[in-house]
């Protein structure tokens, strides 16, 4: 392999996000209300006549842990059924029906008026059955779906530091087709797809696919026509097109394709300029479009990108630091079972700490979520739920395989995503088979499904066991913890070049690194950092982490993208320590979302454009040592610092990070002030810390803590 992936990966992608298309779209409608649920496994509970009275109402999304998880590992993993009784509206008369369920964890089998649909194994990726031979005219159509979170070997994810919640915890569409359409069976895509012939800044060539299926009893005719408009919903006054008539014979499943052409592209680029197109494809027969996706709802974004092993990531010919964080998608008192709003505002404060990259850990987010990163403009790194352990058997194989087909092919169509990420931190615990079969198939499968992009994998084995693992994929990144597991922070040096060395010409990343911190924990004037595992979890040292983790990542080109483990604290019910059970605490911001922590504003310094200046270790507010350090964070060159209205002068750093040395506070309440001024604007923080009077000996538990 070349110092340079050969390749300039020309990506576009049409936000046909299953989640956000569906819910607008005509004939689609929200399963949402009226679900009857029990958690429990429960004979003949998919039968029509069955009595499910006494069962618990509840609404989607829903999942059966949102609480119990933070009372230990033995949470419930085992089944759960669901009911309800599905209204089929008159619209649907003489059309087919499909159901289609965003994700439901662990497996899930489906059962409609007493049949059973199908089963899907694997708790993140979308699936869908057709309804149509069996609903019923004149009397109630049952939709029944048993759920069951239990460990499967089979199954990945077979081990991972968080939690596998069970439940429909991603919403559920009943959709309504004509009988000749976009099929919605295709692994649950939408259906279409729009692959990048051509992306130049002069031109840009996209050819669309599009999955037919007759589901008459004869054959018909039909072709495709895709049309793209301007971000206002300006239709250029020509428009390229190939018309391309099919046959499809009765009952079968063909793919019809167009092509759009873009002179002069508008490359959407990144945060800079999030450019979308918009975009609609109409399938035709007989001169008369019978079915439609998109219109102003589909987007395509259009970009290429490269990465060099010493110069790091570019997008669209241009140098362009991928700096990001990694994300869990759970909330305390939901669970996985989170609403738009909740994703709204993880994307809002990853935008606003200036991110400008994302990793989806571990296991493929909701489409919804990716299409707030094509909005916003956040390159994304996709995964599948390839944690730690691998079981060389076929059906553990095959599972894998479907995993990774379905995530490509249902996100395919998002401008956001960047990489098909293969696995994270394999043998990290656990049995693990070799896994190099596996990966070889699945790097196989990623480059059939979509050339595009490039596939990537998070390691933290560095003995190498499996020699020539770390090869499979395009991409390798790294989940190092100097200062936290190990060592000092100041490792992050020599180990960042150590994997530069191993890794010879093969781009090398940065998947994980961090550190944990409660904000309810301080300590002063801190010098080396507390037990991993323990309660005592400062929120300072993790700052002290990241500050020199950052600086030796910021000072090579060649890493082609590093992501902070992780933006917000999230549930792990294995994990007993900080001060709260079954958290891990490594977050950014507070698993409610309430609590920025001073790391979080570290880097919002490095990242952000908008001015700001902060104060950091505020919540320390009860002082035991009158000689301090006061640190404070801006994206600004200078920051003034007052001490009890008192001004110690201004200091320029360009680091970010600003430091005030040997601050004698006084006995009681002392006011610090930092101001900063951006183009005649000031802006300003202010907190107040006590300095407590000294603690008989015999009553001291923790010295400056």
């Amino acid at each position: 392999m070349t110092s340079k992936i050969s390749l300039l990966f020309v990506m576009a992608a049409a936000a046909f996000a299953n989640e956000q298309t569906l819910q607008h779209q005509q004939n689609v409608i929200p399963v949402t209300d009226g679900w009857k649920f029990i958690r429990a496994d429960v004979n003949n509970a998919e039968t029509v006549a069955f009595d499910d009275s006494k069962w618990s109402q509840i609404t989607l999304p829903h999942t059966w842990n949102d609480k119990d998880t933070l009372a230990g590992p033995n949470y419930y993993r085992g089944p759960g059924w669901y009911r309800i009784k599905l209204a089929i509206p008159d619209s649907a008369k003489d059309k087919r029906l499909f159901i289609h369920f965003e994700a439901a964890s662990l497996v899930a089998d489906v059962y409609f008026n007493g049949v059973r649909l199908g089963q899907h194994r694997g708790g993140f990726t979308a699936f869908c059955y057709e309804l149509t031979p069996y609903v019923k005219k004149n009397s109630p159509n049952i939709l029944a779906v048993r759920v069951d979170n239990s460990p499967f070997e089979d199954v990945p994810p077979l081990s991972g530091d968080f939690n596998i919640q069970g439940g429909i915890y991603r919403s559920v569409w009943l959709i309504i087709k004509n009988h000749v359409c976009i099929t919605p069976l295709d692994y649950a895509s939408p259906g279409i797809y729009f692959k990048q012939t051509k992306v130049t800044k002069e031109e840009a060539i996209v050819d669309v696919e599009a999955k037919v299926s007759n589901g008459l009893d004869r054959p018909v005719s039909a072709h495709l026509l895709a049309l793209y408009a301007d971000a206002n919903g300006v239709f250029p006054e020509t428009i390229r097109r190939r018309v391309e008539i099919v046959k499809i014979d009765a009952g079968k499943t063909v793919s019809l394709h167009d092509q759009i052409q873009i002179i002069n592209p508008h490359l959407w680029n990144g945060r800079k300029d999030p450019y979308l197109y918009q975009a609609k494809v109409e399938l035709l027969c007989d001169g008369n479009i019978i079915d439609e996706i998109g219109g102003t709802l589909g987007t395509i974004g259009l970009r290429y990108f490269s990465v060099d092993a010493n110069k790091g990531f570019f997008l669209n010919g241009e140098p362009y630091p991928l700096r990001g964080v990694d994300r869990h998608q759970d909330r305390p008192g939901k669970g996985w079972a989170i609403s738009y709003a909740d994703q709204d505002e993880d994307a809002n404060l990853i935008m606003e700490i200036g991110a400008t990259c994302v990793r989806l850990a571990h296991y493929p987010h909701s489409n919804y979520f990716l299409s707030l990163c094509d909005k916003a403009g956040l390159v994304v790194w996709a995964e599948i739920p390839l944690v730690n352990q691998i079981y060389n058997t076929p059906a553990f194989a095959e599972n894998a395989k479907q995993q990774l087909t379905e995530l490509i092919r249902q996100r395919y169509n998002h401008p956001s995503i960047f990489f098909w990420s293969l696995y994270n931190e394999l043998g990290n615990s656990g049995k693990c088979d070799d896994p190099r079969p596996l990966l070889t198939e699945l790097q196989s499968i990623a480059k059939q499904e979509d050339s595009t992009r490039l596939t990537t994998a998070a390691s933290n084995d560095p003995s190498n066991k499996w020699p020539g693992v770390r090869k499979i994929a395009d991409l390798i990144a790294w989940n190092p913890y100097p200062g936290w597991y190990y060592g000092n922070p100041s490792q992050m040096n020599q180990l960042l070049d150590k994997y530069k060395k191993d890794a010879n010409d093969k781009p090398v990343g940065i998947s994980e690194y961090g550190a944990g911190a409660s904000i309810k924990q301080h300590e002063q004037n801190m010098k080396k950092g507390p037990t991993p595992g323990g309660k005592w979890h400062p929120e300072e040292w993790q700052a002290i982490v990241h500050e020199e983790d950052y600086a030796a990542i910021e000072a090579r080109p060649y890493i082609w993208g590093s992501f902070v483990w992780v933006m917000f604290d999230f549930g792990s019910a294995g994990r007993n320590e900080g001060d709260t059970h079954g958290i891990n605490d490594k977050g950014l911001v507070t698993a409610d979302r309430k609590t920025r922590k001073d790391a979080f504003y570290f880097y919002k310094a490095k990242w952000s454009a908008e001015p700001f200046v902060y104060i950091a270790s505020r919540r320390n507010t009860e002082r035991t040592d009158p000689n301090t350090t006061v640190k404070v964070y801006s994206n600004c060159d200078s920051v003034e610092l007052k001490i009890n209205a008192q001004s110690l002068g201004s200091k320029t750093e360009t680091s970010r990070v600003f430091k005030w040395f040997d601050i004698q506070l006084k006995p009681g309440l002392n006011t610090i002030e930092a101001s900063v001024t951006r183009e005649g604007k000031t802006y300003t923080d202010k907190c107040e810390w006590t300095l407590m009077p000294p603690v008989e000996p015999n009553q001291a538990t923790e010295p400056n803590k």
